[in-house]
Formats: structure tokens, sequence, C-alpha cells
């Protein structure tokens, strides 16, 4: 997927996939999100935030009709 002209690697990157959904990717838009969606670990851990975040975006995407391959829902 290329948006504006660079290479985004969505299913792995939290800050591509944001970026690939039109969204703010800014570390204070992240901690955000992981709020609204229920993170409850150390938001200055951002490695373990990004992990929760890209797995719940997926699991929002796939329950709201996204095509999201299956190996990214585990």
């Amino acid at each position: 997927m290329k948006k504006s002209g660079q290479k985004l690697d969505w299913r792995h990157s939290i800050v591509d996939l944001m970026k690939a959904l039109g969204m703010d990717a800014s570390l204070d838009e992240r901690k955000e999100l992981a709020q609204e969606l229920g993170y409850s670990g150390d938001a200055h851990d951002s490695a373990k935030m990004n992990t929760f975040l890209h797995k719940a975006l997926m699991k929002k995407l796939s329950e709201n009709g996204g095509k999201v391959p299956a190996d990214l829902l585990d």
C-alpha cells in the first residue's frame, strides 16, 4: 500500500496502519487511542502499546466489516 509516495508497512506498523487509514499517528494520538481501546499497560512503553494498538485496531476494522487477513487477528 502506498500513501503520498511512501510505502506503508501496515501489516506490522501501527504508525503506517494509522497513516493508511488517514489517522494522525503521532505519539499523543496513539496514547489517546490506546486509552480509548482499553490499554491498561504503561503508555511510556511505546513498543508494547503499539503492539496492543495494532491488534486492537485490526480487530475493530474486522468487526466493522473490514477485510483483515486472519493472521493479523491473532
